[in-house]
């Protein structure tokens, strides 16, 4: 059962985001860049307060880089639809679990470390190249609930 609505073109909105911003992470790396996408339209907090949908998500200012780039326009594909109604049904894993935040620090051929902080928020994990941040509860309170 979903978490957040999504109808058939949001799935495809997500999926073509997944394989955009992680391709290179694998099937793992595209639904964590998915875990953050649904834990900003499920939050309600911090930079994501008002994002109620997936095209919100997606399409709010300076959100993901991955716009600015062809392969985001391109068809979505079975596989990235299939992660992108995971993350919809609400799998979430770790790092991404509850973070709100994701990048990737250095160059793509030579990853640096992840800071200890991105936007104030705490480290929460890496997965292959990119660093997940998550709000603490103080903060973003939805992020926690169970669905």
């Amino acid at each position: 059962m979903a978490v957040v609505k999504a109808r058939d073109q949001d799935i495809n909105m997500l999926a073509r985001l997944l394989r955009a911003e992680a391709e290179t992470e694998g099937e793992m790396g595209m639904l964590l860049v998915g875990n953050v996408g649904i834990n900003r339209v499920r939050g309600n907090c911090s930079d994501f307060k008002g994002i109620r949908t997936i095209p919100q998500m997606i399409n709010q200012p300076h959100a993901f880089e991955a716009l600015q780039h062809g392969l985001y326009y391109q068809n979505a594909r079975d596989r990235e639809r299939r992660l992108a109604r995971r993350a919809v049904n609400g799998e979430r894993n770790w790092p991404g679990k509850f973070s709100l935040w994701y990048f990737r620090p250095g160059t793509f051929e030579n990853p640096g470390p992840c800071p200890e902080t991105w936007y104030n928020q705490p480290l929460a994990g890496r997965w292959k190249k990119h660093c997940f941040y998550e709000p603490t509860a103080e903060e973003c309170e939805n992020i926690y609930n169970t669905f």
